[in-house]
């Protein structure tokens, strides 16, 4: 999601930059999620796209929630649990620190993942778009 807003040329652009629009604070992530749009941004749009993007978590578009030892913890039981559909890291920490935060909806495009993990506080997560 992160990188379809940074690049107005996904197919995607629109429909991702209308939910940052609608939201009524910044969206909460983690830094591996940082870290892997980073690199993809860095990828397909250049130095330039991938430092506007670490600007706007400076500015507090977007904010990085710290990963506890209880998230670590979450984090490997998702990656174990889920190992068949190749739920990685950087999806687990999602759902980890959505659990913790109470968090019910996830901004991404990766709709596989997400509507096969059963997170422990709701019976679904809601995605968006």
């Amino acid at each position: 999601m992160i990188l379809a807003v940074a690049d107005d040329a996904d197919p995607d652009h629109h429909r991702c930059q209308d939910v940052l629009d609608r939201q009524p604070g910044p969206l909460v992530t983690t830094a591996l999620v940082v870290a892997e749009a980073g690199w993809l941004i860095e990828r397909q749009l250049g130095p330039a796209a991938e430092a506007a993007f670490y600007t706007s978590i400076a500015d507090g578009d977007l904010t990085v929630e710290t990963l506890t030892g209880v998230d670590w913890a979450r984090i490997a039981e998702l990656v174990e649990t889920y190992g068949d559909l190749g739920l990685g890291g950087v999806d687990a920490s999602l759902v980890a620190i959505a659990e913790r935060l109470n968090v019910t909806a996830i901004a991404t495009l990766d709709h596989r993942d997400f509507t096969v993990v059963r997170p422990r506080h709701v019976d679904v997560f809601e995605l968006l778009p």
